[in-house]
């Protein structure tokens, strides 16, 4: 039988975000373990706690057990990944209170980022080959995230001047996404230069990006509101 702690610990470990990387991942995995092979035992309902201190010193863990200082480019990617889910995060809420029906998309494409932050925290110079096989990341999702950029085209009219980020909440939402999402992309660039991420990770930020400009652009148009003309100031 199923102890029913295993979905709460198992949520808490995807609040976690990206961020917190390998050491809470760890953590978290090794209580589900305990608890699926000890659901009868009264140690299961022992939650780990969500701080573990190996971080007060400034260093953190990447996925393959390499310290490295926290403002290294690796883990500023993973930061910047882990706002821009958050970002999406609020778009979508925004966008469920709207009615728009893309919202499941949205929803996708967090878990995408989890594996983005996934592949990332995996630098290959000191990953071993199961590292690896477990974090690649699919190309797969970067051709969905163009099929839905065309379909949604398909509906929009032409785009004949530069807009400004408004359209509504939705749409204001999932342009701060967007923003957010260039910014992912700049701090992955590196990383992906270096050898140490999978170029598909980049590439999946970028196409994410026009995504996001997209369905904002959709956003508005579905709820009716137009969108802001940029004009030169006088």
């Amino acid at each position: 039988m199923l102890n029913p702690y295993i979905p709460c610990v198992q949520a808490k470990l995807y609040q976690c975000g990206v961020t917190f990387i390998y050491e809470k991942w760890l953590l978290y995995r090794r209580s589900l373990d305990f608890l699926r092979y000890n659901s009868t035992s009264e140690e299961n309902r022992r939650i780990p706690k969500i701080y573990t201190k190996t971080g007060d010193k400034g260093f953190s863990s990447t996925f393959t057990g390499e310290r490295r200082p926290k403002e290294d480019h690796i883990f500023e990617a993973l930061g910047t990944t882990d706002e821009l889910s958050s970002a999406v995060g609020l778009a979508r809420e925004f966008s469920i209170d709207s009615g728009h029906s893309f919202t499941d998309q949205l929803e996708k494409i967090q878990c995408v980022l989890q594996d983005v932050g996934s592949n990332i925290a995996t630098p290959r110079s000191s990953a071993r080959d199961s590292h690896i096989k477990k974090t690649k990341f699919s190309s797969q999702a970067v051709i969905e995230l163009e099929s839905w950029i065309d379909s949604f085209t398909e509906e929009l009219p032409p785009l004949t001047n530069f807009i400004l980020p408004s359209g509504g909440k939705s749409s204001a939402a999932l342009h701060v996404a967007r923003a957010v999402c260039r910014r992912a992309e700049r701090c992955v660039a590196p990383v992906v230069r270096s050898g140490e991420t999978d170029p598909e990770v980049a590439k999946y930020l970028n196409r994410l990006s026009d995504y996001l400009f997209t369905v904002a652009r959709y956003a508005a148009m579905k709820e009716g509101n137009g969108e802001t003309i940029y004009r030169r100031p006088e």
